[in-house]
């Protein structure tokens, strides 16, 4: 049964894990000049939420975190993804949001697969890219960068017209050329790009989630600490295999898995 106020949100990241050198046969490595060393495993999460704090602030609810995990392509990570969310109860939740970085394969398999969602871009991922920017016009590391970003991330953070403001002081401030003006454009393009997840102020008012921390948190628990340790290189395979067995036990599906794999072989030994 779907609480009538329940939330539901979704979120997707990836992450490399160490293979086999014959894993990697044919992919281009981040340096163009070398090969690849990693294959990206894609997380997606979903949990709930149906209250919040005294201070108004969102509250995740407690055993309600899921994961689903694949090294397949984005399209089959999306489909994946989407069918344990509804699976989740998503089609009856009052809420449906998206919360992600960046990336732009994440914001496609977002489009595609929930498109009843509200789109949330992580803000602390808009507050890095606010410090790129600050640091393009003023110089990094310096006292006024500094200054800057975090006037900035304040802004964006806490006024409806955040951004507006933001953008608007960044092209006042613009060099009229060198370097640092195409990395500061480069900066206020991403922004302009992302303007409508980014609406950090509406979003708190309603009282939901600004963060994708759940699943960067989930990326080293559910993967890290077990597929991307020392000396580790893993086939394709034995990883899929190792990255479902995480899953269910983080979604507490182990013992379910375990008694209905049992039961063939318990028929099959006592029929001999």
């Amino acid at each position: 049964m779907v609480p009538p106020d329940q939330v539901s949100y979704v979120e997707g990241d990836g992450t490399g894990i160490p293979v086999r050198p014959e894993e990697t046969e044919g992919r281009k490595g981040k340096q163009a000049d070398q090969p690849a060393k990693t294959r990206e495993v894609k997380l997606g999460c979903v949990f709930t939420q149906t209250q919040e704090n005294s201070e108004g602030q969102p509250v995740r609810d407690p055993d309600r975190t899921s994961y689903v995990a694949t090294l397949q392509p984005a399209a089959e990570f999306g489909a994946l993804l989407r069918a344990h969310a509804f699976q989740r109860g998503l089609g009856l939740a009052r809420l449906v949001v998206f919360l992600g970085d960046g990336a732009a394969w994440v914001w496609e398999l977002a489009r595609v697969n929930f498109p009843m969602a509200i789109f949330i871009l992580d803000f602390f991922h808009a507050a890095e890219h606010l410090e790129a920017l600050a640091a393009a016009l003023w110089g990094e590391g310096t006292d006024q960068a500094k200054s800057l970003g975090e006037q900035w991330a304040k802004l964006l953070k806490e006024q409806p017209d955040g951004l507006e403001q933001v953008l608007r002081a960044a092209r006042q401030a613009l060099p009229r050329s060198g370097q640092r003006r195409t990395l500061a454009l480069k900066q206020i393009t991403y922004f302009e790009s992302n303007t409508d997840r980014m609406r950090y102020a509406e979003y708190q008012a309603r009282g939901l989630f600004i963060g994708s921390g759940v699943i960067e948190a989930g990326c080293k628990t559910v993967i890290g600490r077990r597929l991307k340790q020392s000396g580790m290189f893993w086939g394709v395979r034995g990883a899929q295999n190792v990255l479902d067995i995480r899953c269910m036990l983080e979604n507490r599906h182990f013992n379910l898995f375990w008694e209905q794999y049992r039961k063939p072989l318990q028929t099959s030994h006592q029929s001999n």
